[in-house]
């Protein structure tokens, strides 16, 4: 049952524009805050990967601390969700980001001091994966509380732009900063710039929300959210999808550390300039995200087998450009795998047990990475950035492919080919609407 404005007397919903969304003076003070935050975030994440680089010249410790920064999502992902349904969100918010602003601190201290050593990296990693247990879903089911049903996939796709927007600028800026003055600093700012959503929430008009009933302390809680799931086919295969793609296809800080260490001979400014090519493809996806305004299940598939695809043809590109060039849509790509699989499944579950399902997406995408960053860190370290990074590219080819022939099936659809001219040469059409007319 939702609380405030609009809740008895609905008005007719607005139009949804690509950025209908910041309409809303709670989602824009949000949006704000976490343009901010998220800056700071890819600061971090390229100057804590390039630290770890630095430290131990080993692409698996890089991919150790991803799956560190991961492990807490994998083991208690389900019971953030939990809390999540159960606790009022923005208090929660404003407890979770003032944590994880202090764990930044912590580290720019290690490593302005000189004292730093790689196990630092990795608890500073595990500590901030164990906060992101609660403040994933948390963030993600506040949206909606935010700004409503009517614009829910628009904002959920603007959130995605808005992270994208920061990693245009946060590897750049922590790749002149790491060349110039060292990770320290990088650091410093991520710790500081959790400031930004800190005030972004406590300026908001919580009369304004648009509040879900919570649920109730009882037991049970978690296997109820399983079960429902479980029930819910529309649910159950997006969640696998981005599970394997997330595990396996998403290793970017293992495999361009390590094709600008071995393959390219170069350094940090390289990395940074690679991550933000990638970023531009992510923006790109996010904002067209925003403009349909729908998430549909063939547009996540379709997506899914193009980044796999696409993973491999990069991965043996023959020159750097080219390799740089590709990442642009390799990232349009897997921003609308996740957006689309992100919006459809808030859109299709209950409120009153949107966390659990959101921290069960959360958990497979995210929570995957500790089981799959070790095992593409050493395929890398053993065969070469090449072979796992088209390693990677297949399994997510072959999930794709697989989820689709399964929704497919459960859908009554079937691949349609026609290749004279002026039609569409391959559709989805219903088995029905082939039979020949009587």
């Amino acid at each position: 049952m939702r609380t405030g404005p609009g809740a008895d007397s609905a008005p007719a919903p607005s139009p949804t524009t690509m950025f209908s969304s910041l309409r809303i003076r709670n989602y824009r003070l949000f949006a704000t805050g976490q343009v901010v935050s998220n800056t700071g975030t890819w600061m971090q994440r390229i100057a804590q990967d390039w630290l770890v680089l630095t430290l131990t010249g080993s692409a698996s410790a890089v991919g150790i601390t991803v799956a560190l920064q991961f492990l807490p999502m994998l083991l208690f992902g389900l019971y953030g969700g939990v809390l999540a349904d159960r606790l009022p969100k923005r208090p929660l918010l404003l407890a979770t980001q003032s944590a994880m602003g202090l764990t930044g601190l912590a580290l720019a201290v290690l490593t302005l001091s000189g004292q730093v050593q790689v196990w630092h990296v990795y608890l500073t990693a595990f500590l901030l994966g164990l906060v992101t247990v609660v403040d994933n879903p948390a963030r993600q089911t506040f949206v909606s509380e935010m700004v409503g049903p009517d614009q829910l996939a628009n904002a959920v796709s603007l959130n995605s732009a808005n992270f994208q927007s920061a990693r245009l600028v946060g590897p750049a800026v922590a790749g002149v900063l790491i060349t110039a003055v060292g990770s320290g600093y990088a650091f410093l700012f991520n710790g500081l710039s959790f400031l930004a959503p800190i005030a972004s929430l406590l300026l908001m008009r919580p009369s304004e929300l648009h509040r879900a009933e919570r649920a109730p302390r009882a037991k049970g809680q978690l296997r109820e959210g399983l079960r429902y799931v479980s029930a819910h086919p529309e649910l159950i295969w997006p969640i696998v999808l981005v599970g394997f793609i997330g595990t396996f296809g998403f290793n970017f800080p293992i495999w361009l550390s390590a094709f600008v260490d071995e393959v390219y001979h170069s350094g940090a400014s390289t990395y940074g300039l690679l991550n933000t090519l990638m970023a531009i493809g992510s923006l790109a996806g996010a904002l067209l995200a925003a403009r349909r305004g729908t998430s549909r299940l063939r547009i996540l598939v379709g997506a899914a087998v193009l980044f796999g695809a696409l993973e491999i043809v990069t991965a043996f590109a023959p020159s750097f450009w080219l390799f740089a060039i590709l990442l642009v849509p390799i990232g349009m790509f897997g921003l609308t795998v996740n957006v689309t699989a992100n919006s459809s499944i808030q859109m299709a579950t209950d409120p009153a047990v949107r966390g659990r399902v959101m921290s069960l997406f959360m958990m497979v995408f995210v929570g995957g990475t500790p089981l799959g960053a070790p095992l593409v860190g050493w395929i890398t370290d053993a065969y070469g950035p090449r072979i796992g990074f088209a390693a990677g590219g297949a399994v997510s080819l072959l999930a794709a492919l697989t989820v689709g022939v399964i929704l497919a099936r459960s859908g009554g659809l079937r691949v349609k080919v026609d290749l004279r001219r002026g039609r569409k040469h391959v559709e989805l059409v219903r088995r029905e609407s082939l039979a020949p007319a009587a």
